[in-house]
């Protein structure tokens, strides 16, 4: 939780350590970005740093409000929770930030406020919290993580600063992948290309032992797509669920493979793919596919991942998808 422990998001950074050598805090961020981007790292990093006895533009690491902060139980940082895994609901707001921090800090010199998820927050909860932004006290500091900031009210947005994360450099990450995790450039590159410029969505490819067995249904799925027939689809669709809580990544996963197919039948270049062993089977598939079928199953997978994040019937949604996927 340190700023020099970040890879990429310079801007934001030079950002924060600018506002703390000015002393120009903002009493309202936001923080904007793709899921696993790093955002919450910043949040902390920039909480631990302010909260610092030393005042500098990095933590120092070892006064007491630091390991407090880094033991995730200093009194004046505050993380916001939720019950409901869809919504932040108004009394959640309330209870949690609205209703205490008229109360001076304990030992810090801020108290600061961190909303993950904040797009899950209602519009009675914005509105309840949009009085405390307006009119916050000198030491309140409110720091808001969405991954959808079009989900928060313009009135929100417009008393907030406003700070969106951008793609880290692929130098960056493949130096954080080989020398910090110990992959080998191979692996490296195959979780660069997943991930687009998103570290978390590397790291969590790279550690995460479900994640190879995602790799593996996805490939087994997709390779033999146009032969499944209703029966084989069900039971493809069964297996798929098995992945339901890390049904984003799955389709992503999707997506990539369309998007090697189509780079394969623009280009003809292995170098690009990432899924590189099976060329064999994409170049079938890009020979029996026009461009048009090809952005069109895109389009499909990113139809079925919207209609899954706001609840809809998961067998069937996947079903339909295989189906849309398996015409030609």
């Amino acid at each position: 939780m340190n700023f020099k422990n970040i890879v990429g998001h310079e801007d934001i950074i030079r950002h924060f350590k600018g506002s703390i050598e000015t002393g120009n805090i903002s009493h309202a961020y936001i923080i904007n970005g793709e899921a696993d981007s790093g955002k919450k790292m910043l949040a902390r990093a920039f909480a631990r740093t302010l909260q610092c006895e030393e005042g500098a533009t990095e933590p120092c690491g070892k006064c007491q409000s630091c390991i407090q902060a880094l033991n995730m139980n200093h009194p004046d940082i505050i993380t916001v929770t939720h019950e409901k895994t869809d919504v932040l609901s108004v009394n959640e707001i309330r209870q949690q930030i609205v209703d205490s921090i008229g109360i001076k800090p304990y030992k810090g010199k801020y108290k600061i406020y961190i909303v993950p998820d904040a797009q899950l927050m209602n519009e009675q909860a914005q509105n309840a919290l949009l009085k405390t932004i307006e009119e916050p006290p000198e030491y309140g500091i409110i720091i808001l993580i969405t991954s959808n900031i079009d989900k928060l009210l313009p009135t929100v947005c417009s008393r907030c600063m406003v700070l969106n994360t951008k793609p880290v450099r692929e130098r960056d990450m493949l130096e954080y992948l080989v020398k910090e995790l110990g992959l080998t450039e191979d692996r490296a590159y195959f979780c660069l290309d997943f991930a687009q410029g998103n570290l978390g969505k590397a790291i969590k490819l790279a550690k995460n032992e479900e994640y190879s067995a995602i790799v593996d249904s996805v490939v087994s799925v997709l390779k033999k797509i146009h032969e499944l027939d209703v029966d084989d689809l069900t039971t493809a669709v069964s297996h798929i669920e098995k992945f339901k809580l890390s049904i984003d990544d799955y389709m992503d996963l999707m997506m990539m493979w369309y998007r090697d197919v189509l780079m394969l039948k623009v280009t003809g270049n292995i170098d690009k793919l990432l899924f590189k062993q099976e060329y064999s089977t994409m170049k079938v598939q890009a020979g029996l596919m026009s461009f048009q079928d090809i952005e069109d199953k895109i389009d499909a997978i990113t139809r079925a991942k919207e209609r899954l994040a706001v609840h809809a019937n998961f067998d069937v949604t996947m079903e339909l998808l295989l189906l849309t996927l398996k015409e030609n």
